[in-house]
């Protein structure tokens, strides 16, 4: 029977960064990895201000000399593999099946349009319940289970389509950490591609102690502005930040933790460049965020 899909293996190339500071949880993703069938794998660890060693023979390493984030860390991996596909792992998330990998190149081959599937990510020791409302990447944090357009990914564990990451130009290095996986799904959907929420597709993460430290609502802040000003029309920028604000005012009303350093990064967000030298300038355009909104993102809050 003929499926119309490519003979050829799949192959990925895959990136998983790490400072070293997590070796065991960094053995079980390769271990996982390593137990992929049907597939060709491609692996480079980049070490983020940390020389990869004791890591199985086959894989590649890279060790940068400096933490240049979390977003340029994953591009800098990009170059050093070769795959159809690209999969990127945090060093703390594992593949729950044997068979993940291949299942999403047959989902992506399957579907043409999609240039990145987000898949699920679950803890195999707690309860569903129990699982963090962000790690589902749709609004509302709801419907954990079911199969949807997206137009933000959580980074942990995600697979593109190789040209999709060139098309976007890769994760926005500028932010270091906290929401680059808004941008470059707003970045894939401008591309003229899609990108899925896959819950078939099972990867491991553990709950994490949710608190956090200055330093993320700083950035957190600062991210959101140079979200909007690096990739909406001015008038959506505005009343994208602005609504946004107005939702982070009513729960600071409530819950104060980190408001000092929200506000710097708030105003720094404005005041500041938001993209690195000589990068790609471009912002959406009009027809871009109409195609966003036509799938189900209305792009002001």
């Amino acid at each position: 029977m003929t499926t119309g899909l490519p003979a050829t293996r799949p192959s990925f190339g895959v990136v998983v960064l790490t400072q070293g500071r997590r070796p065991e949880e960094l053995a079980r993703g390769l271990e996982s990895l390593q137990r992929q069938q049907g597939v060709d794998l491609d692996v480079v660890v980049v070490g983020n201000a940390w020389n990869p060693t004791g890591l199985p023979e086959e894989v590649k390493t890279l060790a940068l000399p400096t933490n240049i984030g979390i977003p340029a860390g994953r591009n800098a991996g990009v170059p050093h593999v070769d795959g159809e596909f690209l999969f990127f792992l945090d060093d703390d998330a594992w593949l729950l099946e044997d068979d993940v990998l291949l299942r999403t190149a047959q989902y992506l081959r399957q579907h043409p349009d999609v240039g990145l599937v987000q898949p699920l990510i679950e803890d195999p020791e707690v309860g569903d319940d129990a699982h963090p409302g962000r790690w589902i990447p749709r609004l509302g944090a709801r419907q954990r289970h079911t199969e949807a357009d997206v137009f933000s990914v959580v980074e942990m564990t995600v697979a593109m389509r190789r040209e999709a990451f060139e098309a976007t130009g890769g994760w926005p290095g500028i932010f270091f950490y906290a929401h680059e996986g808004i941008e470059l799904a707003w970045r894939v959907w401008a591309a003229g591609f899609r990108v899925r929420y896959v819950p078939s597709l099972r990867t491991g993460h553990p709950v994490v102690d949710p608190r956090r430290h200055s330093d993320y609502f700083f950035k957190n802040a600062r991210n959101r502005v140079w979200l909007a000003r690096r990739n909406l029309p001015r008038p959506l920028a505005l009343a994208y930040v602005g609504s946004w604000t107005g939702i982070q005012v009513v729960r600071w009303s409530v819950h104060r933790e980190g408001l000092g350093s929200w506000c710097s990064g708030w105003v720094h967000g404005w005041r500041s460049d938001p993209f690195e030298p000589g990068e790609d300038r471009s912002r959406l355009r009009w027809r871009d965020v109409a195609r966003m909104a036509r799938h189900g993102r209305f792009l002001v809050i």
